[in-house]
């Protein structure tokens, strides 16, 4: 194993261990759930909205190592962003663990959350990892249904 990838499974592994900003937030003004039925990942995401301004987030929920650092990690990069930055990372995080980069060259400006680009390799933990991400991705539009990646 490369350093490289036993230093992304040690960030991947704290971030499971010792979760960021995972608890309810009293005062969320959005809410989503979602479910991953096929790994059992099960995740809420609270986010308290200023305007166009994520001002708090955060997450509840069970799930694998991969979908509980990805709901971490998602939660610490968001603060202080726009609903269009969000997106933006959404779409950014989406096309770097599904592989999919053609037109996009590298997945700059994704900072940390590059530890997830060997996901991709591994086309089951996809939807382990971007499982909080679609949850994000409901309770900023403001959709009350569960999310499923299936």
């Amino acid at each position: 194993m490369s350093d490289l990838s036993e230093l992304y499974q040690q960030v991947i592994l704290d971030h499971y261990k010792r979760p960021r900003n995972f608890k309810r937030l009293p005062d969320a003004n959005r809410k989503a759930e979602g479910h991953n039925p096929l790994c059992g990942d099960e995740i809420t995401v609270y986010l308290h909205l200023d305007g166009d301004v994520i001002t708090d987030v955060s997450f509840e929920g069970a799930g694998c190592a991969i979908s509980k650092a990805s709901a971490s990690m998602m939660t610490a990069t968001l603060k202080g962003k726009t609903k269009a930055e969000a997106k933006l990372l959404f779409d950014k995080f989406h096309k770097m663990v599904t592989g999919n980069r053609e037109g996009t060259g590298d997945p700059a400006g994704l900072g940390k959350l590059e530890v997830f680009c060997g996901v991709s390799e591994f086309p089951v933990r996809v939807k382990c990892a971007s499982l909080a991400w679609h949850t994000l991705n409901a309770a900023l539009d403001g959709k009350n249904e569960t999310v499923s990646t299936e």
